[in-house]
């Protein structure tokens, strides 16, 4: 890529704005991607690939395959039967030979207003894609080094996974990502279904009738067809409930203690992607139905046991995710990574 050819993109959604967060690479780079296909700019038919988008952006692979599985959700891009996506929408009457991005596209550089980010989310997938296998200890110093940034950076990534729940600090000052173990996997639960329900009772006033219809909507769809519902449309529906509805809660200090708990809901990312089906239909779909119901109706209190409820029994089948993909993967090394 040409750096001199750059343009500079900093188009932040108004929220990210004002509350001074950046948003997510991946979640920029699926913003000015739909533009472009809303408007023709990218032609139906064009084939769009991880390795492409990353190019085009600037970005690692990583961010670039959440940006599609984004795309796919929203219906503007279908996966190719090989690999790769085709274009759904835009201006049909022009098309792109296969394995090109449109040709009046210019590479787009996106900037981060904390240059952590430009690394974080590779460096979470790498660690929450082995935890399944053991305890793992981090080196800061040698994912500086991996990475080609400065110790800085690497310190401040390790510190927003430290915030996620994903790594602690060892008595010896060691930064290590605890294993996910049945009993780690209890204690997470545990608080989940103390915390999360809480949350919900105070996030309830505050939640958009229109977003509860749009999780309605997506779940009845998920329920009617269960054998087109894939690992990213699942993780998707989590993040729904427990990540979306949550942040309507307005306490920040109860938000904090939720998401230091959540990192099994990174975890989840990758082992619904990696793991094999292990239901016909996914059991949480309707119990995520059954909640969204309840909240529409302004039933808050049955809407909080269902939650609660729901979480309870989904502990089970996260230790059998677990137990699946130990059984089926084994995670290659990485310099920065250290099984303990």
């Amino acid at each position: 890529m040409d750096m001199k050819a750059d343009k500079r993109v900093n188009d932040e959604p108004a929220h990210a704005v004002a509350s001074g967060r950046s948003s997510p690479l991946y979640q920029r780079a699926f913003d000015i991607l739909a533009r472009q296909i809303k408007s023709g700019k990218i032609p139906a038919d064009t084939s769009l690939q991880e390795s492409h988008v990353a190019a085009q952006f600037g970005i690692s692979r990583a961010p670039a395959r959440q940006a599609l599985a984004l795309l796919e959700q929203h219906g503007l891009v279908a996966k190719r039967a090989r690999r790769g996506y085709r274009i759904l929408g835009g201006d049909a009457g022009k098309t792109r030979p296969e394995g090109e991005i449109s040709a009046p596209l210019s590479p787009i550089h996106l900037t981060n207003r904390v240059s952590w980010e430009q690394i974080y989310g590779e460096v979470e997938g790498e660690i929450v894609a082995r935890i399944a296998f053991g305890r793992w200890r981090v080196n800061e110093a040698e994912m500086a080094r991996y990475y080609n940034v400065s110790r800085t950076v690497a310190r401040d990534v390790v510190g927003r996974l430290q915030q996620r729940g994903i790594v602690e600090k060892s008595e010896r000052s060691h930064w290590y990502a605890p294993a996910l173990t049945p009993e780690h996997i209890g204690e997470f639960y545990e608080l989940r279904w103390v915390l999360e329900p809480l949350a919900l009772v105070k996030a309830a006033s505050y939640i958009p009738p229109e977003e509860l219809a749009h999780m309605r909507d997506r779940l009845h769809a998920a329920i009617a067809s269960p054998g087109s519902v894939d690992g990213v449309v699942l993780d998707g529906l989590e993040e729904d409930l427990h990540v979306k509805l949550l942040q309507y809660c307005g306490n920040r200090a109860l938000i904090q203690s939720i998401t230091l708990h959540q990192s099994l809901l990174a975890a989840h990312s990758f082992l619904y992607r990696w793991t094999g089906r292990l239901f016909e239909s996914e059991p949480f779909l309707p119990e995520h139905l059954d909640v969204v119901e309840k909240l529409r109706a302004g039933a808050v209190p049955e809407a909080a046991q269902s939650l609660q409820k729901h979480l309870q029994i989904s502990l089970n089948r996260a230790i059998a995710r677990v137990d699946d993909v130990t059984a089926q993967f084994h995670p290659d090394e990485l310099s920065y990574l250290e099984l303990i």
